[in-house]
């Protein structure tokens, strides 16, 4: 299985497989950097990964964008080919889960030691090439950076030590503001420091191993580690080094890290921003960051998350790794679980196929979905359809909601239910109303309807299907 230490082998990997466009003309940082990344999202399939090199205004600027931006890249992050399809990344993705957990190595001579600026000299506008993803956005933002962090109450259960990708707004030359949501493992340990009457030691590592980047953008429990789980998404040990300042392991290959801490009991105005939801977020209280180091690779690049109205690079990073967590619980409970799609803005719409055992089963299973670790914060709305139906296939979804379901009967209407506060049609902000529809055919005790004769496939169609993507690969 391939893999990669760093983000560079990561880059050249998608440039040897004709996804990466090298950009070495000058460009405007804006809008230039985030318009081309929107017009990438809009290729569809075919969307590349983008690399600048001549950004005006910054000298020696290296800018990646949309590095995970397509199925293609998505496949090649994980060592697969590029032409696999979503629903073989996923199952995959679900295999390698059951690897979990595989133990990071330590390794010496991390290439962010390579710079160094302390004290006085921390200046993170000297660098990073900072801009705007979205024009309304207040600030400039580091989007897709790995922030590490460790429970101050169990320092020494690496654990209980967090790699998550949360919004930084850069707010000055040594200061950082940074949304740590309720259901985040972040906010637990920042109000752990808190009550200990401590700042939080915290790292941020940008530019790192995709793998990295999939396991901190997964939903995972509190005690597990997301270096154990990007081992095994990558099917090998993940290199770690030791922070200079902090001690926190972070990614061996970053190309910049930076080292401070979370201020204790203190919160600034921040936002608003563009977020996965394709809306802005508004602007409010939030914790603070103080970087006393930053560590750096000699020519980093600086690798950038491009959201915005979907689908864009967020929904192909966030999507697989939501749909595995959810399916891995709701299977706990329903060995009758087939497949689940949560990929739609981060599962507040996911669809889940069902062998049903009795009459009511799929609206059990709807419901369960709601109350999973990961589906309480989000699935707002989940359909439930059979086993023969692939979820991944939307117009086999939709011939299931056209056809098995009836509005009188086949909803279930939750009211007042916990959402995340990104969610825009929320009111108040973090409470909505959920609903669960049942586009499975009833099954006994329940008769309605008229679904006894579906059409099925020819039992020879796989074989086909694997035929007939033969013949297109060797076109």
């Amino acid at each position: 299985m391939t893999h990669y230490d760093d983000f560079r082998a990561f880059l050249d990997a998608l440039d040897g497989a004709g996804r990466l466009v090298r950009i070495s003309e000058p460009v405007d940082a804006e809008p230039d950097l985030a318009a081309a990344a929107t017009a990438a999202a809009r290729l569809g399939d075919r969307e590349p990964a983008l690399y600048f090199t001549s950004v005006n205004g910054f000298t020696d600027a290296r800018v990646a964008l949309n590095a995970h931006g397509s199925w293609a890249n998505h496949a090649i992050a994980l060592g697969m080919e590029p032409d696999t399809p979503v629903r073989e990344q996923v199952a995959e993705l679900t295999r390698r889960w059951d690897d979990f957990p595989v133990a990071p190595t330590h390794r010496e001579g991390a290439p962010f030691l390579q710079n160094t600026l302390e004290g006085s000299e921390v200046d993170l506008f000297r660098v990073l090439p900072l801009f705007r993803v979205n024009e309304g956005d207040g600030g400039f933002f580091l989007d897709k950076a790995a922030v590490i962090s460790r429970d101050p109450d169990h320092w020494d259960d690496t654990d209980r030590q967090n790699v998550g990708i949360y919004r930084l707004q850069v707010k000055g030359t040594d200061k950082l503001g940074l949304q740590p949501g309720t259901i985040h493992d972040v906010a637990q340990h920042l109000r752990h420091s808190e009550e200990r009457g401590e700042d939080l030691p915290i790292a941020i590592a940008v530019g790192n191993d995709p793998a990295v980047t999939i396991a901190a953008s997964t939903p995972m429990a509190y005690d597990q580690s997301e270096y154990e789980m990007a081992g095994a998404l990558r099917g090998a040990p993940v290199p770690l080094a030791k922070g200079p300042l902090t001690g926190l392991d972070v990614p061996w290959g970053a190309e910049v890290l930076l080292e401070g801490a979370v201020l204790g009991r203190r919160r600034e105005f921040e936002g608003p921003f563009g977020e996965f939801t394709g809306h802005y977020s508004g602007g409010r209280a939030m914790a603070v960051i103080r970087v006393d180091r930053i560590s750096y690779r000699t020519d980093p690049v600086f690798e950038h998350l491009h959201l915005g109205r979907p689908w864009t690079e967020i929904d192909y990073l966030m999507g697989p790794s939501t749909c595995v967590p959810l399916f891995k619980q709701l299977r706990e409970d329903f060995p009758e679980v087939v497949a689940v799609n949560a990929m739609y803005t981060h599962g507040l719409v996911a669809i889940v196929s069902v062998r049903p055992r009795q009459g009511g089963f799929a609206r059990a299973v709807g419901l369960r979905a709601m109350t999973t670790r990961h589906g309480l914060g989000y699935c707002k709305i989940v359909i439930v359809v059979d086993e023969d139906v692939d979820p991944f296939d939307l117009p086999q979804v939709m011939w299931a909601l056209s056809t098995k379901v009836n509005p009188d009967e086949d909803m279930v209407h939750l009211s007042n239910m916990s959402i995340l506060p990104l969610d825009p049609s929320s009111s108040p902000v973090g409470i909505s109303g959920k609903v669960v529809i049942d586009a499975t055919a009833p099954v006994e005790p329940d008769r309605r309807g008229r679904h006894g004769h579906p059409v099925r496939d020819h039992p020879e169609t796989q074989r086909w299907l694997r035929v007939l993507r033969e013949r297109i690969k060797e076109r």
